[in-house]
């Protein structure tokens, strides 16, 4: 009788998520993960700003078709990525649990957060423009219509604590108002991101929409803010040097920039339309009555 070997995991490689692929980091480095005990985790790619420059191509690509979507549209796609990340509930939960160092119940409690986060903004996605759009009085024989148009493409630093809810709570605003964005991960928890790429991989998102990129905010996100075909940063995840840098090169092209209090973020609260808001504009049309 054979002895019986013990069965060795398979080892899984953690790579970007750019245009709807899973390309590894074009400067060959990585970086260990390990859980809040200090235990290894995984080898996640390190970005490069080669990597951050494909994904700004790869968000601008997409944004055409994206932004012309309509509302009702980009909300049944945002349900679906809440339908499959709740279909993977348990690796979510899991990988939270080590990212945190929460009690298994906490991580399925934050989990299913964030699922109803996705689903509070696919909500949204047609009643946006009828909060924000109006029909302005005229002296004169005019219609006169306002109404919100997304930005453009929106680099995201995402926030160190909340590696799932908080990155659901920065990247659900931005795409289901039409912009499309690359958001640099968690680098201390980029696990539960990486995970999430795969949810929209294999959810009806267009690939290039949602680009994320692992490894060190201080080497990407000041070049993101300088990148001259990026319209908005969300900087939530960036400390208070980090994001005064970006702010300054960010208004050499009068980019719009969203700098919340990142210490005082609750993601459990009621998170509002401001995050909408931020990456909207106003394009407002005149028309001739009777023509």
């Amino acid at each position: 009788m054979s002895e019986r070997t013990e069965r060795l995991s398979v080892r899984k490689t953690y790579k970007l998520f750019i245009g709807g692929a899973f390309p590894r980091s074009e400067s060959g480095r990585s970086y260990v993960v390990t859980s809040s005990k200090g235990d290894f985790l995984a080898n996640a790619a390190r970005a490069s700003r080669k990597d951050a420059r494909d994904a700004v191509s790869a968000a601008r690509k997409a944004f055409p078709g994206w932004s012309g979507a309509t509302a009702y549209n980009r909300g049944q796609i945002l349900y679906r990525i809440a339908e499959m990340l709740e279909g993977r509930r348990a690796q979510f939960a899991a990988e939270v649990a080590d990212a945190d160092g929460v009690s298994a119940k906490k991580a399925g409690e934050l989990v299913d957060a964030a699922v109803d986060r996705l689903v509070w903004y696919a909500g949204w996605s047609d009643k946006i423009g009828a909060v924000l759009g109006s029909a302005n009085p005229v002296a004169g024989p005019y219609f006169n219509l306002s109404s919100p148009e997304p930005t453009g493409v929106v680099a995201v630093v995402a926030p160190q604590a909340g590696p799932l809810l908080g990155l659901v709570s920065v990247i659900a605003p931005v795409i289901v108002t039409g912009n499309t964005c690359v958001v640099v991960a968690s680098e201390r928890a980029p696990l539960p991101a990486i995970t999430l790429a795969e949810v929209l991989a294999t959810s009806d998102l267009p690939g290039g929409v949602v680009n994320i990129l692992t490894g060190s905010a201080a080497e990407m996100a000041p070049w993101l803010a300088g990148h001259m075909d990026v319209n908005g940063v969300d900087l939530t995840g960036a400390g208070p040097e980090l994001a005064v840098t970006c702010e300054e090169l960010a208004a050499e092209n009068l980019k719009r920039v969203l700098r919340p209090p990142a210490d005082r973020v609750d993601w459990l609260a009621d998170p509002g339309i401001e995050r909408m808001t931020a990456f909207l504009e106003t394009k407002t049309v005149w028309h001739p009555i009777g023509i």
